[in-house]
């Protein structure tokens, strides 16, 4: 399983430990990610995915996941978003 969140397309960084003597060796910043079941609305389904804690904190502010989906970008979502963006995008033309 990948260290990146399914929503947001946040993934490790790396930068330094800097000890007290100015000591550098490299490490990684690992994002917080959380497993979450999110319920669409418009599909009224449930969907279990992997996402940063703050992607989780953005999906709320907008309100809910399908909003989310359709204002974010394709290349930030993984293959299992995208492929519910399209069927939420597919339910809202045939409503």
């Amino acid at each position: 399983m990948s260290r990146v969140c399914e929503l947001s397309g946040k993934g490790p960084m790396t930068g330094n430990n800097i000890s007290h003597a100015n000591n550098k060796t490299r490490r990684r910043f690992l994002p917080n990610l959380n497993d979450v079941t999110l319920l669409s609305d418009v599909l009224g389904q449930s969907f279990k995915l992997r996402i940063s804690a703050h992607a989780l904190r953005t999906v709320d502010h907008r309100g809910g996941l399908d909003s989310f989906l359709m204002k974010a970008r394709d290349e930030e979502l993984s293959e299992r978003a995208l492929k519910i963006k399209r069927d939420i995008q597919k339910a809202q033309a045939a409503a």
